[in-house]
């Protein structure tokens, strides 16, 4: 069910060419472990200035907006949740509005869902995302991303980018804590 609605998902972006990447959980699959997750998230190359277009395309999709306001709420948040009604299956559409983003955005990665080409985050993309969120469940994730794919993570990458979250308040330790991982 899940890999259905990611892939019809990513047509409909396609078709309305807005750039997008599948973070968070789905891309864990992908690049780590094997883990229960019933959530869809999923970076659009769009800033809150394209909400019509993504409400649109939640339309097209039958996708119920969740908030009551959403465009205030996408405004405050920088993020869209919306359900599938019927599996009720949530997916979150990211709006992205820093240099990070768009660069990330620039090294998605294809994986074909059934025949179709999804785009992914990058694995080093993935384990950025995880360790700016730094929540238990990231830290796992991060670790089996990196057993996973040990020789061929690009660490420069991912050290540049903690280094720049790292000047943010509440980041600090960032970097510190991804050397820690790599140990």
């Amino acid at each position: 069910m899940l890999e259905k609605l990611i892939k019809k998902i990513a047509q409909r972006l396609d078709e309305d060419n807005i750039p997008y990447m599948v973070i968070g959980g789905q891309a864990v699959l992908v690049y780590g472990r094997a883990r229960l997750t019933r959530d869809i998230d999923i970076t659009l190359g769009l800033d809150t200035d394209g909400f019509s277009l993504v409400e649109e395309v939640c339309k097209k999709l039958n996708l119920r907006i969740l908030p009551e306001k959403p465009e205030e709420f996408a405004g405050e948040t920088k993020v869209l949740p919306t359900e599938e009604p019927k599996s009720k299956i949530r997916v979150d559409f990211v709006f992205s509005f820093s240099e990070y983003e768009r660069k990330a955005l620039e090294r998605v990665v294809p994986v074909q869902i059934d025949n179709y080409p999804v785009m992914f985050a990058s694995c080093e993309d993935v384990i950025i995302h995880k360790i700016v969120a730094g929540r238990a469940v990231d830290e796992e994730d991060v670790k089996s991303i990196l057993i996973k794919n040990k020789d061929s993570i690009d660490l420069e990458y991912i050290t540049g980018w903690l280094l720049e979250f790292s000047k943010i308040s509440g980041h600090e330790g960032i970097l510190e804590g991804f050397n820690r991982l790599l140990e």
